[in-house]
């Protein structure tokens, strides 16, 4: 295999990485809201589980996001603009993540839980 298939190959293989994540958001989104819409019986608690199923879904995306966007940095395009923009995402990323935990939890990771 020479250097230009496999940097074709590695070039594909981050596309349709990034493609699955996009594909999670997408269909994810959608699957959870038909899904709870469909419900007879619209309550608080479908609300939350609906919140709940988009916040996996988001964070699941962008993992994959994140990884395309990695091989397409360290493999592909070594340049700065490049390294800034993924430097960028995985901070949004890592925000997210962070900030969906903690409204998901209702608590800070590894913040003690009050016992009455």
């Amino acid at each position: 295999m020479d250097k230009n298939s496999l940097l074709d190959f590695l070039e594909i293989t981050a596309l349709l990485i990034e493609l699955v994540g996009v594909l999670i958001l997408i269909l994810g989104t959608l699957i959870a809201l038909i899904r709870h819409i469909s419900k007879m019986k619209i309550s608080a608690n479908t609300y939350k589980l609906l919140r709940i199923q988009l916040r996996k879904n988001i964070l699941i995306g962008l993992d994959f996001l994140v990884v395309g966007s990695l091989i397409k940095t360290v493999m592909l395009d070594n340049s700065l603009a490049q390294a800034l923009t993924l430097s960028l995402i995985i901070i949004i990323r890592s925000f997210l993540s962070f900030s969906l935990q903690v409204e998901m939890d209702g608590k800070f990771p590894r913040q003690k839980e009050n016992k009455l």
